[in-house]
């Protein structure tokens, strides 16, 4: 069987993990479903956090288990990595490399390929496109083996490296995965979904909704995720008496998280910056009205309101809660059966 080898710092530990990298992920499941003639081996650099083989979903994946570390340490995970590397072509006919992120696995993937003559690419996924990723000085990607995950990262990489991504290869949703659409009563007024870190801004969505609870004094609003942002969060909600409107429900599962989206009416992402959001993907699917700073696509998205000052969220988020009968759509922004076609093609043509 033709064999593609995908690269990635981390995948899901076991099928229950699935918190890890949702999108990627779903990807992989993509490929395994409309290639049953071809196999897909992920090589994972740094989770799970032990070096080990197994398989997910009938796929094989083989961890390195670096954990993480620096240094010496470091080099060491690469030279196993590299190592890995070489047995697989031994044991499998290898026709192609796609390195995730554009940093230590496009390294190694591009140096194993082109001393073996393999294709290679390179999946940008948003953070790799900013101008102080030190990878791109090292691994010199020409453009042709640049695949951005949206247009707006295509143009920031272009922008800050000089180089423009060939192929535009976005997030996108698995349809099977999702509940039946819920066109009933959704009790979450507000939802967000995401990390709590400093990226993602969260403190301008506890904002948001203290200015909205003055005109809706029982507006509920639910915050799924974990961070280090999560105790200086919590102390706003405190400070802002929003104790009974605001519900931090914490790390879950994405099950959990499409099953939140499914039974809220409107969806905020307050992030700084981001390459293709999934969970904005999802929400549109989910049946949400959804509020982001920041874009999916230059085109547009119907019910994904980009807006970008504090008072045009506020104004939007009341006048979409003033309406008594909201009629829940779902909108498909892309599947991921459609990206997973894009990117093996490069491989089989």
């Amino acid at each position: 069987m033709q064999t593609v080898v995908i690269l990635t710092p981390g995948f899901p530990k076991d099928e229950n993990d699935t918190t890890c990298l949702p999108p990627i992920q779903q990807f992989v499941l993509s490929l395994k479903k409309l290639y049953p003639k071809n196999k897909i081996i992920v090589l994972s650099f740094q989770y799970p956090f032990q070096k080990k083989e197994y398989e997910w979903y009938g796929i094989k994946i083989v961890a390195i288990g670096g954990s993480n570390k620096s240094g010496i340490k470091r080099l060491i995970t690469w030279f196993k990595a590299y190592r890995e590397l070489i047995r697989i072509k031994k044991e499998e006919k290898v026709i192609g490399l796609l390195s995730l992120w554009l940093t230590e696995c496009a390294l190694l993937g591009k140096l194993f390929g082109k001393l073996n003559n393999l294709k290679h690419f390179i999946w940008l996924q948003g953070q790799d496109a900013k101008p102080n990723n030190q990878f791109v000085k090292r691994i010199r990607p020409k453009a042709g083996e640049l695949i951005a995950i949206s247009d707006f990262i295509q143009e920031v990489f272009y922008k800050n490296h000089g180089q423009k991504p060939f192929l535009i290869a976005e997030n996108g949703i698995n349809e099977s995965i999702f509940q039946p659409l819920n066109v009933g009563e959704r009790s979450i007024d507000v939802l967000g979904v995401g990390s709590l870190i400093k990226l993602k801004n969260y403190s301008l969505f506890v904002e948001i909704i203290e200015e909205v609870k003055r005109k809706f004094p029982n507006i509920n609003a639910v915050i799924a995720g974990a961070g280090e942002e999560e105790p200086n969060l919590i102390k706003q909600v405190q400070k802002l008496n929003l104790q009974n409107h605001i519900t931090f429900v914490g790390h879950v599962g994405h099950p959990k998280v499409l099953e939140l989206m499914n039974n809220a009416k409107l969806f905020l992402h307050t992030s700084h910056y981001e390459g293709n959001s999934t969970v904005l993907a999802e929400a549109l699917y989910s049946g949400c009205q959804t509020l982001s700073t920041q874009p999916l696509s230059n085109a547009n998205v119907k019910n994904l309101n980009v807006l970008k000052e504090k008072a045009e969220f506020i104004s939007f988020i009341i006048e979409k809660l003033n309406d008594k009968k909201p009629l829940a759509e779902r909108v498909v922004f892309n599947t991921m059966d459609n990206t997973a076609k894009k990117i093996m093609n490069l491989f089989l043509v």
